[in-house]
């Protein structure tokens, strides 16, 4: 607001000059949500005088704080994904406006000192030398304004430029120089908090320093002008003329199964204005999941793009196989390639592709319904569960198959749902527009069958073809759960299942009824309930009476200590055998390298192949790998006896990404993804976040079938 103020105020001639030149877009408020439910929290707890101390209830915000969206979501990860609503309306705006300069206003803890440009390493190799340059154009100003007033100020640490769905490299890699100025403060800033220093840091500080930094990225801007407009036009020049990176085209291949994995990734490609076609002929690449170069075949329908375009830095950036990282110590992930996201078989060539106009996909034709034994829907990826979640929630009857069949003289593969009359008798005569209604509004095809009795595999009344009930699914949320994991599954079921999902407090557990309830979903997060000895009883109980759990990530190390789990974290094993080593000099670090020290035990976000067993119902739908995005040191022994590793990690299968020297050997010959069974009950344990943001397209369909198929 002071920042507008200044720039209406026909007394600041500064100001009035600068806008001779320059045009300045404010968006006042980029979290709407979280922004409401920090204000009523925080106006209904502080006094008539706001209380500096930090114990004070006024700077302890609660769960889930006021960071993240309605949905939980951090909106400054969601920049290219899109995933909300509030990023979708943003980026329509921002790709119609590409500014040159664009800063996002950040906070960061109390007693840290402003941050401003030029970020830390590593920088995005695609960032050029101008942007980089300006950088410190625009850093050296800050500087001289803040040496002035004797404020404390720090560049180059921390804030690197490398993941592409932050609200500053997103710019960079759309022409702009795209900056994170960090303000401290936060939810414990109140209206003044107590410093480390002994200073007390107010509401009008923080602002101030904003205000200063706003005016003096005016300031440069406006002097700069003509070099920022010469140097924006370079940029999409470049692109459009080639020169932008190694690889000239990505080739996605249309195997047979992928059609859903690939229109989402259109749907992405459409969001970020990225052009696309199809082609023909031959060439040779850099295969992503051999990760060599081969010849292949480029067939009609392939989807091909090309970094001869406007976009071209977001293409290299959104599709380059491995990110090279000039430092290890990064802010976020080191690796999001969009055919490891979407589980696609894809070529990176260095030879520029023709793209034609031909349509990679056909378009959807409605299906009529008509008077049918049956239809089956193939079990292929997201809008296929999203189908069957909302015949679910809409009353229709379904069955699965656990095997592979043949009818109609149509082939189906694991997974496939099967819908005939018997137990929808209540539907009448309506029962096939409902399917089709439903089916068309997510662009499934339904495919006739007029016969139970099938050609190859088994009939649909086998044993092997089991019924496909409407689970009660509660998740756990509140107090002591990543608010980010939690409202990762929140907005899943909401926004693209549609499916109804009770949301529990992790501290109301020993409150719940048990019989209420079919599926609980555990997110990464700590469950004291665990510990306390009569409610984790009543939950090991509800699981042999037939309850179905899904963890993921820390969830899973938790239930593994539980005397009833059947499986072992390999990492305590490697612990405990370090300890052993007397002649273990590993402890003796120096203290100037402890963070690299620290990073070679780690990794921020790699990704792995991940060799499946697809005929579990946990992995039904998927070839015999799946792209896991890896950010712990989690793996564990293989189930030996009461339970099923649907998902193992081998040697050498790390893909792309930062592994620490130290864990790169640990992360083999384990278990990622294993179903227990517990009596009548089953434990899906999922120790990585297959749901990542949002984003991590190929998961969602495990997460699916760990909620709809296993147990059933």
């Amino acid at each position: 607001m002071m920042t507008l103020f200044a720039l209406n105020d026909p007394a600041n001639t500064d100001a009035q000059s600068w806008l001779r030149n320059t045009v300045v877009i404010i968006d006042p408020c980029l979290n709407p949500d979280g922004r409401e439910r920090y204000l009523n929290w925080f106006n209904s707890v502080v006094g008539k005088n706001y209380n500096p101390v930090n114990i004070a209830r006024e700077h302890r915000e609660p769960w889930p704080g006021g960071r993240s969206n309605h949905y939980n979501f951090d909106l400054n990860r969601d920049w290219a994904w899109q995933t909300q609503v509030e990023s979708q309306q943003r980026m329509m705006q921002y790709n119609q406006w590409l500014p040159q300069v664009h800063v996002d206003f950040h906070e960061q803890g109390v007693n840290q000192p402003y941050y401003f440009a030029p970020a830390a390493q590593p920088y995005q190799e695609v960032i050029t030398k101008w942007q980089r340059d300006f950088q410190e154009t625009i850093g050296k100003n800050h500087a001289k304004y803040f040496d002035r007033n004797n404020w404390l100020y720090f560049t180059k640490e921390i804030f690197d430029l490398l993941y592409p769905s932050y609200g500053d490299t997103y710019p960079l890699y759309n022409g702009s120089i795209g900056m994170t100025y960090e303000q401290g403060g936060g939810p414990a800033g109140g209206l003044g908090a107590n410093t480390d220093e002994g200073d007390t840091l107010t509401l009008y500080d923080r602002a101030l320093h904003h205000f200063t930094t706003g005016m003096s990225t005016i300031e440069t801007a406006s002097l700069h002008a003509g070099e920022l407009v010469k140097q924006y036009r370079k940029f999409f020049n470049d692109a459009v003329n080639g020169v932008v990176g190694e690889y000239k085209s990505y080739v996605i291949k249309n195997v047979p199964g992928d059609a859903e994995r690939i229109a989402a990734l259109m749907k992405l490609l459409n969001n970020n204005g990225i052009q696309y076609g199809s082609g023909s002929g031959s060439a040779r690449g850099y295969n992503y999941q051999t990760k060599k170069e081969e010849a292949f075949t480029i067939a009609n329908g392939d989807l091909i793009v090309n970094t001869s375009q406007p976009r071209a830095a977001m293409v290299k950036v959104l599709f380059e196989p491995e990110t090279k990282l000039v430092d290890s110590a990064t802010y976020d992930i080191t690796a999001w390639a969009m055919p490891y996201v979407y589980g696609l078989t894809a070529y990176a060539s260095r030879q520029s592709i023709t793209v034609s106009t031909g349509k990679v996909l056909p378009d959807f034709v409605n299906n009529v319904p008509q008077n049918v034994y049956g239809y089956v829907i193939r079990w292929q990826g997201v809008a296929s569960a999203k189908t069957v979640a909302q015949l679910l929630q809409a009353g229709v009857k379904l069955r699965f198959t656990e095997t592979p069949f043949t009818a109609n003289g149509q082939s189906f593969g694991a997974g496939a749902v099967i819908i005939i009359k018997k137990g929808n008798e209540r539907f009448g005569n309506s029962i096939w527009k409902t399917v089709s209604d439903i089916c068309n509004e997510n662009e499934v095809k339904l495919n006739e069958v007029n016969t139970g009795l099938v050609e190859k595999g088994y009939d649909f009344g086998s044993s092997y073809v089991h019924p496909m009930n409407a689970p009660r699914v509660a998740l756990l949320t509140g107090e002591g759960v990543s608010a980010n994991a939690a409202g990762e599954l929140w907005n899943f079921f909401d926004n693209e299942l549609k499916y109804r999902v009770t949301l529990i407090n992790a501290s109301d557990v020993s409150r719940i009824n048990w019989s209420d309830i079919d599926v609980l979903i555990m997110p990464d997060g700590r469950y004291k309930f665990l510990s306390d000895k009569d409610v984790a009883e009543q939950f090991h109980q509800w699981i042999e009476n037939g309850g179905r759990v899904v963890a993921l990530e820390s969830a899973v190390s938790q239930l593994a200590k539980q005397d009833w789990s059947v499986i072992k974290s390999k990492n305590d094993a490697d612990s405990n055998d370090a300890k052993k080593d007397k002649d273990d000099y590993s402890a003796l670090l120096q203290f100037d390298c402890r963070e690299r020290d620290m990073l070679s035990n780690s990794t921020p976000g790699a990704i792995f192949k991940v060799n499946i067993d697809n005929t579990h119902p946990l992995m039904f739908g998927y070839p015999k790998y799946y792209y896991t995005l890896k950010m712990d040191n989690s793996v564990y022994e293989f189930i030996r006896e009461g339970g099923w590793n649907a998902g193992v990690l081998k040697k050498e299968n790390q893909l792309a990404g930062y592994v620490g020297y130290k864990l790169n050997p640990k992360l083999k010959d384990g278990l990622l993804f294993g179903v227990q069974e517990l009596g009548n009950g089953t434990v899906s344990y999922l120790t990585d976040d297959v749901m990542f943001r949002n984003f991590w397209e190929n998961g969602k369909l495990m997460f699916c079938n760990a909620v709809f198929m296993v147990g059933q």
